[in-house]
C-alpha cells in the first residue's frame, strides 16, 4: 500500500492480538486512511480462513480466530524530485508498505494457560516493585579518614 510503514503500525497496533470481530469494530472507527485498507486485508483474511475450513476440510472455528500478528515492512521506495526555488529540484521519497496479517485460532485450554502465566509475572513484578519501594539499610558508620590532613 502506498502509505509510510510508520502511519500503517499507528493502525495495526491497535488490532494486535484482538479478536477478529474486535478488530474489524476498531477499523471501522479508526480515523485513519490505512484503516480501511487494513480492514480489507482482515476480511480477506477471514475469508481465506472460511475457505480454509469449507474447502479444505480444515478444522477451523471461526469465532476463535484473533490477529495473531500484524507487521507493517518497508516496500521499494518512489523517488521523486519537486521544483525548488532558483530552478533548482528537491528530491522526495514516497513510502510503500507491506502489511502482513497473520490469524490464529485461540483454544480455551492456550487462553487459560496464558491467564495463569499472566498472573504468574504480575505477581513476581509485584514482588520486584515492593523490594525496590523498600528502604534500604543503613551503612554502618566506619573510621572516616580526614580529608587534608597528613
Amino acid at each position: 500500500m502506498r502509505v509510510s510503514p510508520q502511519k500503517a503500525r499507528l493502525v495495526l497496533d491497535l488490532i494486535k492480538g484482538r479478536k477478529v470481530e474486535d478488530a474489524l469494530n476498531t477499523l471501522a472507527f479508526t480515523k485513519k486512511r490505512v484503516a480501511a485498507t487494513v480492514e480489507k486485508l482482515l476480511r480477506s483474511a477471514l475469508e481465506n480462513a472460511n475457505y480454509l475450513s469449507a474447502e479444505k476440510d480444515i478444522d477451523v472455528d471461526v469465532d476463535r480466530l484473533y490477529v495473531k500478528s500484524a507487521i507493517a515492512n518497508d516496500g521499494p521506495r518512489m523517488k521523486r524530485i519537486r521544483p525548488a526555488p532558483m530552478g533548482r529540484a528537491f528530491r522526495y521519497v514516497r513510502r510503500i508498505a507491506h502489511i502482513e496479517l497473520v490469524l490464529a485460532e485461540r483454544n480455551a485450554n492456550t487462553q487459560g494457560i496464558a491467564n495463569k502465566l499472566g498472573s504468574e509475572s504480575r505477581r513476581r513484578e509485584a514482588g520486584k516493585n515492593e523490594a525496590a519501594r523498600a528502604p534500604e539499610k543503613k551503612k554502618s558508620a566506619g573510621k572516616k579518614k580526614a580529608v587534608g590532613a597528613k
